[in-house]
């Protein structure tokens, strides 16, 4: 063990532990989610980036000495590598307003550094957490910061799971493109189209959220680094602000943009706001697509038995032989998790108070949550569900030619009262459309072939 100390006291730290006193505190303060920011490679390698790109700015204007600067950037580099992830070990969700995450990288970057210096872990007095790690900066610009960079990273992640997906569906789409079948409003028969239609106008409903996604990044990117406290730039030196930006950019190897205002970047929550309700919309749009897998595959006898979904795992513990649509249930069980965290990140937005939103922890964490999962929830529905459907075909022509939604077709010619007629003459006869609309004198075999010809054309009038 080893001795540190803070405002509160002395405490004993475990001699291994990269962390400190600040972070030992946190720990005992903090045991709520059980999820340490450790668990987010992405957040850990942001503040690898802040840490060091302030180092370099902070050593190039003179407020570092460069003997020292040399192992913290070394030490903020093994921190962005991915070295040092067991060390971040606050629980995500956390009073402070993030203070507890930033001392927790001010801790670790400073006993890495004085390994790295050849010294032992705790000699604050050569390389202090605060002094020298934080030195131009304050929880309220790095952890805000930290958190963008963060989403960044996660929102192009979760861009190429999304653009996987989009691609099973589409190959799906064009194996499908000759198999008519009935489609349907209110669940109710409504008029022919293709299979392949309506896996088609999934890929494109989920382009859109591409889309949305992308414009978002732009967004995060401007940054309040170098506004320290609220804003002001208190305890930096001249021309820092530009200069952190600037080294954060070459680092991230992406443009980011000093905030024109940073008072307001540093309250101001409303992009969390906006990722947020981007991250719901595409929730909501997966969610629908796998419960219209889930009514589509339903049966396999009883329902509607269009297509089938891979069998994945036995279905009940009491029922043999059942297999259930476990893949689009878990995702919509993730969409439910996003829309949850969508109004989680709306109340904490809401809540900030006057310089400073306090509730940014839980922000972070709704928003990572739902893009892991998103991420996630995308990759097994492509792989382990869309690409091995199969369609029962014969069975949906069968439905087709047998549906009354046919009866729409022939409005134009006949009339719309003559084909409800049709359509009621049907329906109580248990006849097709074809035999009610001759048996009814509104039609010949010949007229109604004339007007109908193949169904399969019918799909192209959708």
């Amino acid at each position: 063990m080893r001795l540190e100390h803070d405002l509160l006291g002395e405490r004993e730290v475990p001699n291994s532990a990269y962390w400190g006193i600040h972070t030992l505190r946190a720990i005992e303060n903090f045991p709520i989610s059980g999820v340490p920011i450790g668990h987010y490679r992405s957040f850990v390698r942001a503040f690898g980036f802040i840490k060091e790109a302030a180092a370099i700015a902070n050593r190039e204007l003179g407020a570092l000495d460069p003997d020292l600067a040399k192992p913290i950037i070394q030490a903020c580099i093994d921190v962005r590598d991915g070295m040092l992830d067991g060390e971040f070990v606050v629980d995500a969700i956390q009073g402070g307003a993030g203070t507890s995450s930033n001392m927790n990288a001010n801790e670790v970057i400073a006993n890495r550094a004085l390994e790295i210096a050849g010294l032992e872990k705790g000699d604050y007095s050569k390389i202090h957490p605060l002094n020298h790690v934080n030195a131009s900066q304050s929880t309220n610009d790095v952890y805000p910061t930290a958190v963008k960079i963060a989403l960044i990273i996660e929102i192009i992640a979760l861009l190429k799971e999304i653009a996987h997906l989009r691609t099973e569906i589409g190959r799906k789409a064009n194996e499908y493109s000759k198999i008519i079948k009935m489609g349907r409003t209110q669940l109710q028969d409504a008029v022919p189209m293709t299979l392949g239609q309506e896996f088609a106008a999934w890929s494109q409903t989920l382009g859109e959220d591409e889309g949305r996604l992308r414009e978002i990044i732009p967004l995060l990117s401007e940054i309040n680094l170098g506004g320290t406290a609220i804003g002001t730039k208190i305890n930096t030196p001249d021309g820092y602000p530009q200069l952190v930006v600037r080294e954060l950019s070459r680092l991230c190897e992406h443009e980011f943009v000093l905030a024109e205002n940073l008072i307001e970047a540093t309250s101001d929550t409303g992009v969390f706001v906006s990722t947020s309700s981007v991250l719901k919309r595409f929730a909501t749009k997966i969610s629908k697509i796998s419960s219209d897998l889930r009514l589509l595959s339903s049966g396999p006898r009883a329902g509607l038995g269009e297509i089938n979904l891979p069998a994945r795992q036995a279905g009940s513990s009491i029922m043999p032989g059942k297999v259930n649509p476990v893949i689009p249930e878990v995702v919509n069980q993730i969409a439910f998790t996003v829309i949850g965290n969508d109004l989680t990140v709306t109340m904490a937005a809401e809540s900030g108070q006057l310089q400073l939103n306090a509730f940014e922890p839980i922000i972070a964490r709704s928003l990572m949550m739902s893009i892991t999962y998103l991420r996630k929830g995308c990759r097994v529905l492509a792989d382990y569900c869309i690409a091995d459907i199969t369609a029962n075909e014969e069975y949906l022509r069968s439905t087709v030619e047998n549906s009354i939604g046919l009866v729409t077709a022939l409005a134009p010619t006949v009339g719309y009262e003559n084909a409800t007629a049709i359509a009621k003459k049907a329906q109580e006869s248990g006849t097709t459309v074809k035999q009610a609309a001759i048996e009814l004198g509104l039609l010949t075999a010949a007229q109604f072939d004339e007007i109908l010809g193949d169904v399969d054309r019918l799909s192209g009038q959708v």
